[in-house]
């Protein structure tokens, strides 16, 4: 090792000085010597190389000024003027330098001076052109991943090993509602944790088991999704994913909006949008429920009376606040664990659970029907509802939901018609009378299509002279098993079922039909459903039965109650307004009955008053019966109409009505409904008795 160092020690400064020079020259640097007279004493192979210069160009003795010169032909870009340039870095004493160069071709070369001893100096070039583009690149990548997670929908964040922020967005500050410049790498989760309970950024936890909770699923090695709602009232989906170096990353989403929405939604799959009550299909699944629970409830299936009246005469906004009312009125009344449902159109129900006894059910029915009895104001007006109910107890009444509901509606069906306005109990009977009613229906739609139906016409007859002037005709159905059917077994379930509008048509022809061979002085009169009177094309179908049958319209008289009035009154009125200027008279139907049919008169002029049989039974020996008659006689006499008397049966009755001043009347004093051809031989016949004889015959 000594004869090795002695050996470096004594080698000769000659040959140091080519090892050196060899070494210069294998620089990937450009190197260049200059002396104080500011020209070349050497520079390497490297050198020219960046500067495209030819060994003849550059070499001892060579002017530094030359050199800059070179390099502003190669497209050097400076400031300012060449010149100027060049004298700066060729005048005066040598100073050191860092500076970088760039050119037009868009090469970067950094240089370096070194003053010397002596006044020289010497020059390193690098080209750092590579570099400086893969900073520039890395610069651009760095740019676009901050602009890339900070303008993302989601808080983003990355911990380390030890706990400690790496990288989070602007938007997981945000979020958090964390102050930024608390917020940098370094900061340890813990004091992150600490930072959101202040501000309740936080679930309803202690700081302990918060902490404790986050700390087991930064720890974890598996993939986590969680769903937290904080404090403050928002709720985030947090995605953490463990790194390989035992860090994790964690993708933080503002996910309230998105769960209200879907509350929202789930809530109005369940929920009536009008009343916001449980819908048929949330109640369904109650209902099940229950049931599979066991133990003692009542369904309660609940039909507005007078719904109808009130959306026909003020309008269906009014409509809708009614049933908003009704809504409110009946959620009142009941417990938390009962079910208040809209079913549709103005029908509701209540699941009742549980009850111990029949009676509970029978109290809260009695408070529903007592509670909607109670007038509603809707924009000005007042509008009774009243409602009718029918009960189905389980598990007595039905083991399914399906049972229950349809012995509910059978219940409720019995309430309707015993009146309405009541609530009834499902009794076993009541299946066999819906059985009955199917039947019934069954055997009218096939009665219509066999020609079962006849008209029968009862005699109207003049209080003055007792002259016959015309016959209503009334329906009959002459059943092959059940007989003669009368219209009240069979009508209101046509008008229910659709079937009185082909059935009505059909009385229209029939009538005018007969009619036209009867004598000209003679009227026949039609009653008119108020369904029938709902459907289009009414006019053409009486202009299509005068057209048939050639019966003066003048000699029809179509008969209506006030329910058709209830309808949309507006297009009613038109209605009756092109029948009568085709001649038909129009007549209203049991008067008196009805809550408002003066009104009725003030609207439309009609013809013909008919004073119901009830007023007329009791002016015998009733003093307000008497002076309901002598007062509608009175104002039919003012407005210019005519008045019959209906269910005249008695010659007292007969001198009360006429000594009131009524100038028609009809009833089985006179003669009960018969068959056309038992009419026509009775009292139109050539060899007919004298008129008195005919009534008396009859």
């Amino acid at each position: 090792m000594a004869d090795r160092d002695q050996e470096v020690a004594g080698t000769d400064p000659l040959a140091l000085g080519e090892l050196l020079t060899c070494a210069a020259n294998n620089l990937w640097l450009g190197i260049i010597l200059f002396g104080s007279d500011r020209k070349v004493i050497f520079c390497n192979p490297r050198y020219r190389e960046m500067y495209a210069l030819a060994p003849e160009q550059v070499g001892p003795g060579t002017p530094i000024k030359d050199l800059i010169e070179h390099r502003l032909k190669l497209g050097l870009n400076i400031r300012g003027e060449a010149g100027a340039y060049v004298r700066a870095r060729t005048e005066g004493a040598v100073a050191s330098e860092q500076n970088v160069q760039q050119f037009a071709d868009g090469r970067i070369i950094a240089y370096t001076i070194h003053p010397l001893p002596g006044g020289g100096g010497m020059a390193t070039h690098e080209d750092i052109t590579e570099r400086e583009e893969l900073s520039a690149q890395l610069k651009e990548r760095n740019l676009q991943f901050d602009i890339a997670i900070n303008n993302m929908s989601h808080g983003l964040c990355f911990f380390d090993a030890d706990h400690r922020l790496l990288v989070c967005n602007s938007h997981y500050v945000d979020m958090y509602g964390l102050p930024p410049d608390r917020v940098r790498p370094g900061t340890p989760l813990q004091e992150i944790l600490d930072l959101r309970f202040e501000v309740e950024s936080v679930p309803a936890m202690t700081r302990e088991e918060y902490a404790t909770w986050r700390t087991s699923v930064a720890t974890s090695a598996e993939a986590t999704d969680s769903i937290v709602e904080m404090r403050n009232g928002r709720t985030f989906k947090i995605r953490h994913r463990p790194m390989p170096d035992l860090g994790w990353v964690a993708t933080h989403e503002d996910i309230t909006e998105q769960r209200k929405a879907e509350l929202q939604i789930a809530h109005m799959a369940h929920h009536d949008a009008l009343t916001d009550l449980a819908n048929r299909v949330l109640f369904g699944q109650r209902l099940k429920q229950v049931l599979e629970q066991g133990g003692m409830f009542a369904v309660h299936h609940i039909d507005l009376d007078k719904f109808k009246a009130v959306n026909d005469t003020l309008g269906h906004q009014a409509g809708d606040t009614l049933l908003q009312d009704v809504a409110r009125r009946l959620s009142q009344l009941v417990r938390g664990s009962d079910t208040v449902a809209r079913m549709g159109g103005d029908e509701f129900v209540i699941l009742q659970t549980p009850i111990s006894d029949r009676n509970e059910a029978d109290l809260l029915a009695r408070d529903v029907v007592s509670k909607l009895s109670v007038p509603f104001g809707l924009d000005g007006h007042q509008a009774v509802a009243s409602a009718s109910i029918g009960i189905a107890i389980a598990p007595g009444d039905g083991s399914t939901p399906e049972q229950l509901l349809h012995n509910a509606d059978l219940a409720l069906y019995r309430a309707k018609s015993d009146g309405r306005g009541v609530h009834r109990f499902f009794e076993p009977a009541m299946d066999a009378e819906a059985q009955g009613r199917r039947a019934l229906e069954q055997d009218l739609r096939e009665g219509l299509a066999a020609g079962e139906f006849e008209l029968h016409y009862q005699p109207i007859v003049k209080t003055c002279g007792r002259v016959i002037c015309g016959f209503e005709a009334l329906i009959r159905w002459r059943h092959p098993r059940r007989g003669l059917v009368a219209p009240s077994s069979f009508i209101p379930l046509a008008e229910e079922i659709g079937l009185i509008v082909p059935i009505g048509e059909w009385v229209i022809r029939q009538a005018c039909a007969t009619a036209s061979r009867w004598p000209g002085h003679l009227h026949v009169a039609v009653n008119i459903s108020a369904v029938q009177f709902r459907q289009p094309g009414l006019t053409d179908v009486i202009v299509g039965a005068l057209a048939a049958s050639g019966l003066d319209p003048r000699r029809l008289e179509i008969e209506i109650t006030e329910s058709v009035l209830l309808q949309d009154r507006n297009a009613t009125l038109a209605t009756l307004h092109q029948l009568r200027a085709l001649g038909i008279r129009i007549a209203m139907d049991d008067f008196g009955t009805g809550y408002s049919s003066l009104t009725y008169l003030q609207c439309f002029p009609f013809d013909k008053i008919k004073i119901d049989r009830s007023f007329v039974s009791g002016v015998g020996n009733d003093a307000g019966s008497l002076s309901i008659v002598r007062a509608v006689a009175a104002l039919a006499r003012g407005m210019g109409m005519t008045t019959t008397a209906e269910g005249v049966e008695t010659d007292e009755q007969r001198e009360r009505i006429a000594a009131e001043g009524c100038t028609e009347m009809q009833g089985y004093l006179f003669s009960r409904p018969l068959p056309a051809a038992e009419i026509e031989r009775r009292f139109l016949g050539a060899d007919a008795p004298a008129l008195p004889d005919r009534f008396a015959a009859a």
